[in-house]
């Protein structure tokens, strides 16, 4: 009896999807989904369909939490891939007290568990559409509900499967044409992903997308990454070819104008990565829709006339083109950092006080002795001579050279985010003055975006045709750079200047007086959004102070550097002491977590997050407060922008930074363990039935 039914269908030779040992008929189980789920999943591993239910449970578990498998009418289709099956295999329970699936017309009793192989293709896909169509039919859902038997069950659905696999094997002669209605239905799609940083955000976006389309066969998307590892720019042949364009980006869009006229998804890149499938959904309705938005090909942020989650006022608009500032900015920073940071580790500390005096009087056949410089205790000579100082002068004399257009780039970039090709002359010239002012970093944000909205105001200008030629070159470069710089000098350089003092002096005196506050104060800041606006106005406070050369500035330095470790480490240490309490996927991407966090990327928390912010961040939010805090109360300093672990032999006090990024780590594990394992206790008890028993238990304890 068994042999035959668990072998090939006889009349298709493919293997059998449902066996009778998988159909429980009118089954008293508790109104429980967990208790339903359990029961099916304890059907397939009695079969000899599944390995286990552990791993089968926690996948349909993690399917489950994205969105409700409930459909209308009484029916319920709990699906998912699983390394637990070798081969298809689907699950029937009709139900004796209908239990809730989020269906929002009531309860199920019709529930089908369907699973794949983990490399099973679209199999499970297929079955679950073709399945889902029949179950549209009121007579075969009655039919389901009157049967009498397991083997009815069994002989109903497949024969409704059997059906729908027969008609695209129609007869030979209709091989040509057949593929024709399916052509037809394809949805082209491209799409860009990018980030302020281009580390994580870009990528792990890309690979949610296309992981998503490569789920559907009504859809083939191709994704340009304009990412810090290069670019793969989508060919003008494909961007021609498609229906609809998806902009997952954090940043403006490059060379935007290549899409011109097509319908457009816009949306901040982090949706990219939690909602692909209802971005390609939306990007498949705008490609059909009568009056759909579409992408203009004079806006650099990819933003037009939209629906309200699309659309980009200036607030936004402002924002992005910040983040793109500090997306640019970013490199000077991490390269003339950690020059100089190497600088220091072979030519000693003292090699900044001489290197701009004396790096040209020297060379590798004319190597210096001691040198002497100035200083309030009087002359003091380099604690180093010959190669190793003579080479501490070349690094720390280019990277000293590539901090000083940290804040230039950061304001010309904003403005080329604005106004594109024109701001950026404007930009830069309005970044170099706040540096000449004293205004910092705060005076190249404000000439950034006064720069890009001046420019952007005189291209809408209607000039005559003979002047239009120069507008771009000449005359936008040239008005916008005076109005910009003059600006600064005439009204507000100085009040900037004031506010950069004051700033400083209050970082001086809060990480004298009480480093703890400060540095709970940027851990929890590095912690909120892993990689958003929060983290990165901490990262950009942190690394602006370098150029000072203050000691303050070194130690906050190191404090963001460890705190923004905390996330990605600690969700890999609770991924690996309670693997159980994680997804397949959570599990794979914390062992990757190791490596990211080490190195100071905290997005490597970010596929977390998005699954579950709520429980994720305040987590780990806890553990970057006590890092951050630590870190400064130890005094560890940091000249180097970024690297982790990695540049700690450039740091003072080491051991101070890797103890407070340890014990940072092992409190956000602790305790993103305790909240899921508690409320997910919690969501078991609310969904138990009131009157105790063995069938409740069980399902309490899969859960967690």
């Amino acid at each position: 009896m068994t042999t035959p039914d668990h072998g090939p269908n006889t009349s298709t030779g493919e293997p059998r999807v449902l066996i009778p040992e998988l159909v429980s008929l009118d089954a008293d189980l508790p109104a429980d989904k967990e208790a339903v789920l359990t029961a099916l999943a304890d059907l397939q591993v009695d079969a000899g369909r599944a390995t286990g239910t552990d791993q089968l449970l926690a996948d349909i578990h993690d399917r489950e939490q994205k969105a409700a498998t409930g459909l209308p009418g009484g029916i319920a289709i709990p699906h998912c891939r699983t390394a637990a099956v070798s081969q298809p295999s689907l699950g029937v329970a009709r139900l004796a007290t209908a239990t809730d699936f989020g269906a929002e017309d009531g309860p199920a009793d019709l529930v089908f568990m369907i699973l794949a192989p983990e490399g099973g293709g679209k199999e499970h896909m297929k079955i679950l559409s073709t399945l889902a169509r029949s179950l549209v039919n009121k007579d075969f859902v009655a039919s389901l509900r009157a049967a009498g038997s397991r083997e009815e069950i069994v002989d109903l659905v497949s024969g409704v499967l059997a059906k729908k696999k027969k008609k695209p094997a129609a007869p030979a002669a209709a091989a040509e044409p057949a593929p024709e209605p399916e052509q037809k239905k394809i949805t082209r799609l491209v799409g860009v992903t990018s980030c302020p940083t281009g580390i994580a955000h870009t990528y792990m976006a890309a690979d949610a997308l296309t992981g998503a389309a490569d789920k559907r066969d009504d859809v083939e998307l191709v994704i340009e990454t304009q990412g810090s590892s290069g670019t793969e720019k989508l060919t003008k042949a494909q961007i021609d070819a498609a229906d609809a364009v998806i902009f997952a980006h954090g940043v403006a869009v490059r060379d935007i104008g290549r899409f011109a006229g097509k319908p457009v998804v816009d949306v901040p890149v982090q949706k990219g990565i939690s909602e692909p499938e209802e971005l390609i959904d939306r990007a498949v309705e705008a490609s059909t829709a009568d009056n759909p938005r579409r992408v203009s090909g004079d806006d650099s942020s990819g933003a037009d006339s939209g629906d309200e989650d699309t659309e980009l006022g200036w607030g936004r608009r402002i924002q992005q083109a910040v983040m793109t500032g500090v997306s640019y900015m970013v490199p000077f920073v991490a390269a003339g950092g950690l020059l100089m940071a190497i600088s220091f580790l072979i030519g000693g500390y003292d090699v900044a006080n001489v290197w701009e005096d004396h790096v040209t009087d020297y060379s590798l056949w004319n190597l210096p002795d001691h040198l002497s410089y100035q200083t309030d205790a009087g002359d003091q000579l380099t604690d180093r001579s010959g190669l190793l100082l003579y080479l501490g002068m070349v690094f720390n004399g280019a990277g000293s050279l590539a901090m000083t257009f940290l804040v230039p780039a950061l304001s010309g970039y904003t403005a080329y985010a604005l106004a594109d090709r024109p701001g950026i002359v404007p930009g830069f010239v309005g970044g170099a003055v706040s540096v000449a002012v004293g205004a910092g970093f705060l005076g190249g944000l404000v000439t950034g975006i006064i720069a890009g909205l001046v420019a952007l105001w005189i291209q809408s200008l209607k000039v005559p045709r003979w002047l239009a030629s120069m507008m771009p070159v000449v005359i936008i470069p040239l008005v916008a750079s005076l109005i910009t710089a003059g600006a600064m000098f005439l009204v507000l350089g100085r009040p900037l200047a004031a506010a950069m003092d004051g700033l400083q002096n209050w970082l001086t005196t809060m990480s004298d007086g009480a480093p703890w506050l400060l540095g709970i104060i940027l851990g929890l800041m590095m912690c909120a959004d892993l990689g958003g606006p929060i983290n990165k106005s901490a990262y950009l406070f942190a690394t602006a102070g370098l150029s000072t050369g203050d000691e303050a500035s070194f130690k906050i330095m190191a404090a963001v550097i460890a705190a923004g470790m905390v996330p990605p480490l600690a969700l890999a240490l609770a991924t690996t002491v309670r693997p159980k309490m994680w997804t397949k996927e959570e599990r794979e991407n914390g062992k990757a977590s190791w490596l990211l966090g080490a190195s100071f990327i905290s997005e490597g928390a970010i596929p977390f997050m998005a699954a579950d912010p709520l429980r994720i961040i305040p987590t780990m939010m806890v553990g970057g407060a006590v890092t951050g805090a630590l870190s400064m109360e130890f005094g560890a300093t940091s000249r180097a922008p970024h690297g982790g672990v990695w540049v700690m032999p450039l740091m003072d006090n080491w051991w101070g930074f890797l103890i407070a990024v340890i014990v940072g780590m092992i409190v956000s594990a602790i305790a993103v363990i305790i909240v899921k394992q508690v409320t997910a206790k919690n969501a078991a008890q609310e969904d138990a039935p009131t009157a105790a028993g063995s069938g409740a238990a069980e399902p309490e304890k899969a859960a967690v």
